[in-house]
């Protein structure tokens, strides 16, 4: 499904396309791609909110970056991997490996980094190539529509739940229950924490009643007086592309609390006296990835998703656009 030109969903600017399969270098595999998530940020991009970020950073590209698929073809110096192996790709395509963001853990905002259908064509087609480094091995209890979200929403969430100081007796308050907030929910109550879901959605809701959130809430309700009712939050996270839910994050942390921001948005009036803390966080380094795979192979974190055929990805994305999708969306080519 390739994008030539920047617009609404609803205009269906994706397009079915034939491509000759890509063709790899020594260091790469070829990928048949099995199951690719739909992202929020595959809208953004599509619909040309981040032309001035330059993203995409070229055109006509292939959109999709959480993808599951098997190996056809591996380049002479590709190690550790075999045609047929059964792999993940994450939005981190490729990072230089030497700058000091790489050598510190941080290879998620190397200054080089590439990111998969951003910079180089992605998952919402039948092939991608990619430099082996960067692929991970599925766990084979995931199916690939289970596994695909991981390597988007997954690490977001993992990374977000880490900064945030998540741990028992720790109240962490959550916005938007999405693709990603539902993972969070779960990651942060596996590491102890009581976790406040906050949703506009009142079928996100329910998903996050079901997945054992502490209590659930409405933006539209007097969230400050709840939070002050129960002692504030220790921290929050936010994964809702709002001001308003960023605001409102801020205002329940508690004084020398933390929230953690996955969106880019405007704070009002931060009051630098209460020393809370404001950091950001984007994807995850290869080591995130692989700690997320290995809570999901051991049955602790689940994805709730709904399948589409490939040439269906205007009509997927279109559903993200106004909320109408429970977990995450997920093409099957």
């Amino acid at each position: 499904m390739l994008l030539d030109r920047l617009g609404p969903i609803e205009s269906k600017p994706l397009k079915s396309s034939s491509l000759n399969n890509p063709v790899i270098d020594e260091e790469e595999i070829l990928v048949r791609v099995r199951a690719c998530g739909v992202c929020r940020s595959n809208l953004h991009m599509i619909e040309g909110d981040w032309v001035g970020r330059n993203i995409p950073s070229k055109l006509p590209i292939i959109p999709g970056h959480e993808i599951v698929g098997v190996i056809e073809s591996t380049g002479r110096d590709v190690i550790g991997l075999k045609i047929g192996d059964r792999v993940g790709i994450q939005p981190l395509y490729h990072a230089c490996g030497v700058c000091e963001y790489c050598l510190t853990g941080r290879e998620n905002i190397c200054p080089s980094r590439k990111i998969t259908g951003q910079d180089v064509d992605g998952g919402y087609a039948e092939y991608i190539k990619i430099p082996f480094r960067f692929v991970y091995k599925v766990p084979d209890r995931l199916s690939d529509s289970e596994a695909a979200p991981l390597f988007c929403p997954g690490v977001t969430a993992y990374r977000a739940v880490k900064y945030s100081n998540a741990a028992p007796g720790k109240i962490v308050a959550i916005f938007g229950i999405g693709g990603v907030g539902h993972v969070a929910l779960q990651i942060a109550k596996l590491w102890g924490a009581k976790v406040v879901a906050v949703s506009r959605n009142e079928r996100h809701l329910e998903l996050a009643s079901r997945l054992g959130a502490h209590s659930v809430i409405s933006p539209e309700e007097d969230i400050v007086r709840y939070f002050r009712g129960i002692g504030y939050a220790d921290s929050s996270i936010v994964f809702a592309p709002s001001d308003k839910a960023i605001n409102q994050a801020v205002n329940v942390t508690k004084p020398g609390g933390i929230t953690i921001l996955g969106v880019s948005g405007n704070i009002r009036n931060f009051q630098y006296f209460k020393e809370k803390t404001i950091k950001g966080t984007i994807i995850g380094s290869r080591q995130d990835m692989r700690e997320v795979l290995e809570i999901a192979a051991d049955g602790k974190i689940h994805t709730t998703v709904e399948t589409y055929g490939l040439e269906e990805a205007n009509e997927a994305l279109r559903r993200l656009k106004y909320s109408e999708i429970e977990g995450r969306a997920v093409l099957i080519p």
